[in-house]
């Protein structure tokens, strides 16, 4: 992987190390955060007793650029459940950025950038000929399907995870690749 800009987060030994064949989802996700900077300082907030926080294993930039934060070999903390045997990609997007909760600001309007798509369609190439057991893709929405309160009003419930979102191309970045998407979400409102 080349392309990849090895960037490895302070805490990655911390993180509890796994057998590459254990790995057989990959989980996409979108940062709902203005940029890689805003990103990468989330991503190093220490969060667990352990020493660690949540991060995904790559970040694709919106110019195409990728970023290794974690080593495939270690299990990062990015979506509920699925950890342990998935690696989790994140694409610079705004999302619902910066109100995430807001029950008036769900929409999630960035589009995904040529460039980002085409790094992305390269790493899950690149993940798939070096992973034996790399078989499925899903969406952190496909795997994550709680609502909570709204952050305006406690009367409503949102989704607490919406990414990639509504704006990813599924067609387009996973066309001709040799993955299975697992668990398409239904609409969400």
């Amino acid at each position: 992987m080349s392309d990849v800009i090895h960037w490895p987060l302070h805490y990655v030994e911390a993180l509890a190390p796994r057998a590459l064949t254990a790995i057989d989802l990959i989980v996409l996700h979108c940062t709902e955060l203005p940029d890689l900077a805003s990103a990468r300082e989330y991503g190093e907030r220490v969060l667990y007793a352990s020493g660690a926080g949540n991060s995904g294993h790559y970040y694709i930039d919106r110019d195409g650029r990728s970023y290794g934060f974690v080593p495939d070999a270690r299990v990062a903390h990015h979506v509920r459940g699925h950890n342990e045997h998935s690696i989790g990609i994140e694409l610079i997007n705004r999302g619902r950025w910066p109100h995430w909760l807001d029950s008036r600001h769900q929409d999630m309007a960035e589009a995904y950038s040529e460039a980002q798509i085409d790094a992305l369609r390269t790493l899950l190439l690149d993940l798939h000929a070096h992973l034996p057991n790399l078989r499925a893709i899903a969406g952190h929405e496909d795997l994550d399907r709680e609502r909570v309160p709204a952050s305006d009003n406690a009367q409503l419930s949102v989704w607490r995870k919406r990414d990639p979102g509504p704006r990813f191309p599924w067609d387009w970045a996973l066309h001709d690749l040799p993955l299975q998407r697992l668990h398409p979400a239904t609409t969400q409102d």
